[in-house]
């Protein structure tokens, strides 16, 4: 028979004598009233049974500390009726009880092991009498015998049930502040009352609740009342890299060192990858013989009656399960949220071993706290996660994704597993496979501050001088070569910033700034998004700050290119500061530049007002690409290149066209235009409908027209 198995029979044992007791007094205090107090003895305290059966003796006796640690209810009043003493005390290792008569109840909770009675009674601090009136109401859900004698016992047909009236006549040592809400009964909501009308408190009827009912009965699960507010947490089926690691034992040693003194703090994991950050406290709770409860911020109610009970539910939880709380605020934003200061509340309150996810500290949690950054695992450690994941022979393909893609450890298993079985099912090459995979899951949520763009254009599409060309194949080569430089090289350990790659592409509109970014996006089989300025600043105070800081978080995975169109509008030159708007936005842009400096993935900034920009920003960007304005053998080889090769051309003069002073941007636009034309007169792109299409974009540019420029006559035999 198991540990558990006999601990169930022992408590029913005692759960049916105790029963039986209860039956003779009632059926005494019915036919003759109250028997005399019997005389009073004092017995230790049983050992407490273990609560999580199979646990090694370390973890076990752990737990039994952090028990002993949960807050105490309100410690046992001097005031009792009939001048009697209170004969027990929540925090003593003796308890009184009375001395049996004949027909009492047996020394059941002295033997090993002991009951769910006695075992709540010691935990929650209940005294004899408490216990007892617990008892009597939780009777009524055991032995159907005993609403009758309820009624027999108070002279009133109308009164099958439990009261203290009735409890305070059929007790010893009876004491009139149980009634109080302060007492461990009320305050800890372990029966319920049900008082109708203009009724007297004391004839009221009391009911047991039903979870310390089914808890009596040896049945232990979380509060119903606390189970839709939170989802348990499983311990990470893959261990954890050592950078974290490192988070978990600073934990299991603090509480360790203070779990028998009752002060442990709340722990705050700070970082913006709450999956590492779950995953770690799952495997302290799970060390320390814990089950863990995952609790949303929106979930904790802000209006007080609500966040009382879920307060008093949680920590008489925390007294009766082996439990510790993570409550997730990574999303919230603290400053001035209702939530915010509930979970301030909440934490301030003793609730056991608690942990805290949030992206930033917070200073003032409501009660002391150590903060514990958690990050993803290291690039390096990666690495060795996607060696794991893939069985080695991978070293290439290994290399470049821990480069490029951020991932957790779960992350890694999953796009791994996925990316093999395609694979082997004839989902193609592996590599291909996998580097697809990885998009697909870091793909960014950036909807609503960017737009992705789909790289189409090549190297051969960019039409530039030969030393920007050179350039921008340099910082396609540093992206691809991160990871062999930074971690192989040792520049990661010599570098506290800059290990982001910024680029500056300064040109006018239209000189190929965009075509730039998606050429290398294409040859790095990467993600582009540009961004959407209009969405990210903001007018509000602090908005903008918060808008970027969710743009980079949310890239981070995927080491997406950013790339930040018209960029002055957003990174100009900082202001001298003569109000707080100047103020706050000096603190956006320089809140800026360390979110550059810091980000592992590529972010290329567009502006054809370089003059604009701060120059403190300039110096610390990695390239400067300047764009230059075409000149007539670029604009040449822009217009051989502009029209698809299944566009119907007829006989272009490429060097009268390359004479507009355009830009490859107005070219594009040009030959759209005049595509159009020719589809709707059925004939092919001729010189005509090209420079009728010119003519309307000098006219949308408001550049002044000279009609000869836009005049073509052809002869039968030439052209004029």
């Amino acid at each position: 028979m198991s540990e558990l198995d006999a601990w169930l029979q022992a408590n029913d044992r005692y759960l049916a004598d105790a029963l039986s007791e209860l039956r003779q007094r009632l059926e005494r205090l019915a036919g003759q009233g109250a028997e005399p107090a019997a005389p009073e003895r004092v017995l230790p305290v049983p050992e407490a049974p273990a609560v999580a059966p199979g646990l090694p003796p370390k973890q076990r006796s752990l737990l039994e500390r952090l028990f002993s640690a949960q807050p105490k209810p309100v410690e046992a009043s001097s005031t009792l009726s009939a001048g009697a003493e209170v004969k027990a005390d929540p925090a003593a290792t003796t308890v009184v009880v009375a001395e049996p008569s004949p027909e009492a109840m047996p020394e059941a909770g002295a033997s090993e092991p002991t009951s769910a009675l006695l075992l709540l009674a010691q935990r929650l601090g209940l005294t004899e009498f408490e216990r007892n009136t617990l008892l009597l109401c939780a009777a009524m859900e055991f032995d159907t015998r005993i609403a009758v004698l309820c009624a027999r016992a108070q002279g009133d047909a109308a009164r099958p049930y439990p009261t203290f009236a009735l409890a305070l006549a059929l007790f010893d040592n009876p004491a009139w502040d149980i009634l109080s809400p302060e007492r461990p009964l009320r305050y800890w909501r372990l029966v319920e009352i049900n008082q109708p009308g203009a009724q007297p408190l004391v004839t009221s009827a009391v009911k047991a609740d039903e979870r310390i009912v089914n808890y009596l009965k040896g049945l232990n699960y979380l509060d119903d009342r606390l189970a839709p507010l939170t989802m348990p947490v499983g311990r990470p089926v893959d261990p954890l890299p050592p950078s974290q690691m490192r988070a978990l034992e600073t934990v299991v040693n603090h509480v360790e060192k203070v779990a028998r003194a009752g002060s442990l703090p709340v722990f705050q994991l700070v970082g913006s990858d709450s999956a590492s950050k779950l995953a770690i406290a799952g495997d302290i709770a799970a060390r320390l013989g814990l089950t863990l409860y995952r609790l949303p911020a929106d979930a904790v109610p802000a209006q007080a009656g609500d966040h009382e009970t879920l307060v008093r539910l949680w920590q008489r939880e925390s007294a009766l399960m082996p439990i510790a709380l993570y409550i997730d605020a990574s999303e919230l934003e603290r400053a001035a949220s209702p939530q915010a200061s509930a979970i301030q509340r909440l934490v301030g309150r003793g609730m056991g071993l608690v942990f805290l996810d949030t992206r930033e500290p917070w200073p003032e949690p409501g009660r002391e706290s150590i903060v514990l950054d958690v990050a993803k695992p290291s690039p390096e450690e990666q690495r060795v996660l996607w060696e794991q994941a893939l069985g080695g022979g991978h070293e290439g393909i290994v290399t470049r994704l821990a480069a490029q893609f951020s991932f957790n450890t779960a992350a890694i298993r999953s796009v791994a597993g996925s990316a093999l079985a395609m694979a082997g099912n004839g989902g193609g090459q592996l590599d291909d496979t996998l580097w697809t995979e990885c998009l697909r899951q870091a793909r960014p949520a950036l909807d609503q501050l960017a737009q992705v763009l789909e790289p189409k254009a090549g190297w051969d599409d960019l039409e530039l001088p030969l030393p920007e060309k050179r350039l921008l194949r340099q910082i396609a080569d540093q992206v691809a070569s991160r990871m062999a430089v930074y971690d192989d090289w040792g520049f990661r350990e010599r570098m506290n910033r800059g290990l982001g790659i910024s680029v500056l592409f300064a040109g006018e509109s239209g000189t190929g700034k965009t075509m730039a970014a998606e050429v290398i996006a294409k040859e790095l089989g990467l993600l582009i998004y540009r961004i959407d300025l209009s969405a990210v600043v903001s007018k509000y105070i602090g908005e903008t700050e918060k808008n970027l800081r969710k743009l980079f978080d949310a890239a981070e995975d995927s080491g997406a290119i950013l790339f930040f169109d018209e960029a002055d509008a957003l990174f100009g030159k900082r202001s001298e500061v003569k109000d707080s708007h100047d103020r706050y936005a000096n603190i956006e842009i320089n809140y800026l530049l360390q979110r550059m400096e810091s980000y592992r993935g590529l972010a290329i900034l567009a502006t054809n007002m370089k003059g604009a920009l701060d120059n403190a920003f300039v110096r610390r960007l990695r390239f400067v690409v300047n764009f230059p304005f075409p000149g007539p053998t670029e604009r040449v080889a822009i217009w051989q290149h502009v029209f698809p090769q299944k566009t119907p051309i007829g006989d272009l003069d490429l060097q009268r066209l390359a004479r507009l002073n355009i830009t490859g941007g107005s070219i594009s636009n040009i030959a759209l235009n005049a595509a159009f034309l020719a589809a709707q007169s059925g004939s092919r792109v001729t010189m005509p409908l090209v420079l009728e299409a010119a003519r309307n974009e000098f006219r949308k540019m408001e550049r002044p027209i000279n009609e000869a420029d836009f005049r073509w006559l052809e002869a039968a035999g030439g052209k004029a």
